[in-house]
């Protein structure tokens, strides 16, 4: 079993929250920082940060706290961000064409490298510089680009049909937006994306 199996998917979901706050703390030139002061502004206990860095190697020093730079390195490296990551979008509604303008301004190294929809009368507009594309190129274009990330952001409907689309292009991970569960083989990975649930759930807190 690879190693990356074994770290628990509670652990990997945290990294990326420790990692923008570890960059932000970049930009504004703080050198180092404990797990303390992590987990008061995360509101995640110091303990838990510890264990989970822990689990990828030392990366601390007593009394010191942890080197931000050299953090977010290490941490850059666990989650595979050292190497551009290309992600595919399947769906230039709002919500796709917020997605792709807000990538677009992250400058980071995980981007959306192709954008695809079945309205013919989107086709040939670009979003965030990138045209939209019909979805007859969409196995040659992942193929092409070495794409393994994917983005639905159409209607329930045919986020299925979608999906089976972008599996059978060969792509390994897919962050679903569409409101309705989809499914896939055992060697992809399906994360959903839902504002409106989670507004729900806020709303149970209302006072």
């Amino acid at each position: 079993m690879a190693k990356h199996e074994k770290i628990s998917e509670a652990v990997v979901r945290r990294l990326p929250i420790y990692l923008r706050y570890l960059s932000y703390l970049q930009q504004v030139g703080v050198a180092t920082v404990s797990s303390g002061q992590m987990g008061k502004n995360l509101d995640v206990n110091p303990a838990q940060i510890r264990k989970d860095l822990a689990t990828f190697g030392d990366f601390g020093k007593k009394g010191i706290g942890y080197d931000v730079n050299y953090l977010v390195e290490k941490i850059r490296q666990i989650l595979k961000l050292t190497d551009e990551i290309r992600v595919v979008l399947v769906g230039a509604g709002h919500l796709g064409h917020a997605i792709s303008n807000y990538n677009a301004y992250l400058k980071d190294n995980m981007r959306i490298a192709a954008i695809f929809d079945c309205d013919p009368g989107k086709l040939g507009k670009q979003v965030a510089g990138i045209p939209i594309q019909p979805l007859e190129e969409l196995a040659e274009t992942i193929a092409d680009l070495q794409i393994k990330l994917a983005i639905i952001t159409v209607p329930a409907p045919a986020a299925q049909s979608v999906c089976d689309q972008l599996t059978e292009a060969g792509i390994k991970g897919i962050l679903n937006f569409a409101p309705t569960t989809i499914r896939a083989g055992k060697d992809v990975r399906i994360h959903y994306a839902d504002v409106t649930s989670n507004l729900q759930s806020l709303a149970y807190y209302l006072t």
